[in-house]
């Protein structure tokens, strides 16, 4: 596992117990790092459970199982849905 950080879209970060912009965690894949950002702010678990977008350098993931290699850029986004 690599020590990644996550970026927070706004809406997010009231609910870190402290504003954050980004979270640092360890993890290898997209599930691995919601987990583990609910784990550090147990506050956002409702949200993260509810859907969010999560993008890797510029893309869109599809799938919990996405492998985020080290120095990507990761956010959580509002869910995007299109049409």
């Amino acid at each position: 596992m690599a020590r990644i950080t996550v970026h927070l879209w706004s809406g997010l970060r009231r609910l870190t117990d402290g504003d954050l912009e980004s979270v640092e965690v360890d993890a290898s894949t997209v599930g691995e790092a919601l987990v583990a950002v609910a784990a550090q702010h147990p506050g956002l678990e409702p949200v993260l459970a509810a859907g969010v977008s999560v993008v890797i350098d510029g893309e869109v993931s599809t799938s919990r199982r996405q492998v985020i290699q080290p120095g990507s850029e990761v956010y959580l986004m509002q869910r995007l849905k299109g049409g």
